[in-house]
């Protein structure tokens, strides 16, 4: 559904994005993860037709984002950060008036409104002014108006920026109905956006795609190392190097602000607890706890945007 091959854009001298490929398959909903100025927006534009890339090819639902920019638009939804509403117009005018100009037939335009109203749960404000709807309605509205037309491709940036808990989680659940149906890319700097709606993450870090996953194996990846908290009641000068010095141990550092607590960090395969706690008693340290650590998907994506090994 979406092909990206050696995409390069550039503004000036500055590449917001950096010769990235990756693919998307039919069905799938891809998250496409990244910090702020990453290049996420700039690829969704790309793909969207709004903007040209510098070098590189990019199609979507088999067409070329240059080559058929109209035959590509036909096919693709499009929610930008800023929802594309006229805040002057009712709800359902409105997006009769977009499925009008999206080509939708006369005859069906009111079957596709009434089932669009009814997928983002638009029944109760249908007959509201867009301009006095709260933001996570009309965050629904640019939903519903970007599936007007039974696109194949769905492109979302940022969908939940500036909404409530609440509001969150409602077009969370909203996007997650949609794969099968759609092919949807979501870009987003929230991690938890893609945890609660994707089966695949795209990190993209400066311009270039540091990672390519399942969300199981980018799970996984915390699995790689395991991290134990110790707290010590008489902790020496040299305890770092100490622990350090014992098999597996990668590496070891004090927790700021916490007297007597360290972080150790050790091999996956190994399990050093046992190790460290004969160092403990040999040397007189007082061991007061010792606990294992998960490593969050959090960690795991601050790593991959850092360029550690996970």
């Amino acid at each position: 559904m979406i092909e990206v091959a050696g995409l390069t854009k550039a503004y000036g001298d500055r590449l917001a994005v950096d010769g990235i490929s990756f693919s998307v398959d039919k069905g799938e909903i891809v998250g496409f993860l990244g910090p702020n100025g990453a290049g996420k927006t700039t690829t969704m534009r790309v793909l969207t037709g709004y903007v040209s890339p510098t070098s590189g090819t990019a199609r979507v639902a088999g067409f070329d984002v240059q080559e058929a920019p109209i035959e590509m638009k036909r096919r693709i939804g499009y929610l930008p950060e800023h929802p594309p509403l006229y805040r002057e117009m009712i709800v359902r005018p409105f997006l009769r008036f977009v499925a009008s100009i999206r080509g939708v037939p006369r005859k069906e335009i009111d079957a596709r409104v009434d089932r669009a109203i009814e997928r983002c749960g638009l029944q109760q404000v249908a007959g509201r002014l867009i301009g006095n709807l709260s933001k996570g309605f009309q965050q629904r509205v640019g939903l519903a108006q970007a599936i007007l037309h039974e696109p194949d491709v769905l492109i979302l940036d940022e969908p939940t920026v500036g909404l409530d808990p609440s509001q969150i989680r409602e077009i969370r659940q909203l996007i997650k109905s949609f794969a099968g149906a759609h092919t949807v890319i979501l870009s987003t700097h929230i991690l938890a956006e893609v945890t609660m709606t994707c089966n695949r993450v795209l990190i993209i870090n400066e311009g270039r795609i540091a990672a390519d996953e399942t969300m199981e194996v980018l799970a996984a990846r915390g699995g790689r190392t395991r991290r134990i908290a110790l707290r010590l009641a008489r902790a020496a000068d040299g305890t770092e190097g100490q622990l350090r010095a014992i098999p597996g141990v990668l590496d070891v550092r004090r927790e700021d602000g916490q007297e007597g607590v360290f972080l150790v960090e050790a091999e996956g395969v190994r399990d050093v607890r046992e190790q460290i706690a004969e160092r403990a008693v040999s040397q007189g340290w007082g061991l007061l706890e010792m606990r294992a650590v998960t490593l969050s998907l959090e960690d795991i994506f601050i790593r991959i945007i850092q360029g550690e090994a996970a």
